[in-house]
């Protein structure tokens, strides 16, 4: 591939190369965040600016890196604006932790869990691998953190630890009926 120049517009394939995204994800941001707006010439076809590159690069980096929600992001875009988060995407500027939002560390005097180990004695992979670790609490006081789960994924915990309060009541029989 030609290298481009860095004021070039990208193709929205290029785009989504540079940020190692797929392109149906930067359409979906499209619909989520206002302030991306490629030019769009007759076709439909994208071509972004190097600012809009920048924003993108922004708005990845909160997400992915930082753990903000698409709403957390959104909120960030509206109070300090497209410069400051396309500032977080060139490096320029170290984000914010936002009250609300999940710091990427756990807690003090929590660790990690340990990985857990396959059949075939390999680490199994995990996809929460690295998400910090949460104390255990009595089922009475269970609560649910999700800052960085979309609401769908959220409910479907939701679901799940009260399938979990339920066989636990009635597998044991301290628990009451």
């Amino acid at each position: 591939m030609v290298e481009k120049s860095p004021d070039a517009f990208r193709t929205i394939s290029e785009a989504a190369e540079e940020l190692d995204v797929p392109q149906h994800v930067l359409r979906f941001w499209e619909t989520r965040f206002s302030q991306i707006k490629p030019m769009k010439r007759a076709g439909g076809r994208r071509y972004y600016r190097p600012a809009d590159v920048e924003l993108l690069k922004g708005i990845r980096g909160l997400l992915y890196r930082e753990g903000y929600t698409i709403r957390g992001v959104q909120k960030i875009l509206k109070e300090d604006g497209a410069s400051y988060v396309a500032g977080v995407g060139r490096g320029e500027i170290e984000p914010r932790k936002r009250e609300g939002e999940m710091a990427s560390a756990p807690p003090p005097g929590m660790s990690k869990p340990a990985p857990r180990v396959g059949k075939d004695g390999k680490a199994a992979v995990s996809p929460v691998a690295d998400a910090p670790a949460q104390p255990l609490l009595p089922l009475g006081e269970v609560r649910v953190v999700v800052n960085r789960l979309s609401e769908s994924h959220a409910d479907l915990l939701r679901v799940a630890l009260r399938d979990l309060g339920e066989a636990r009541r009635i597998l044991d029989p301290t628990q009451g009926r």
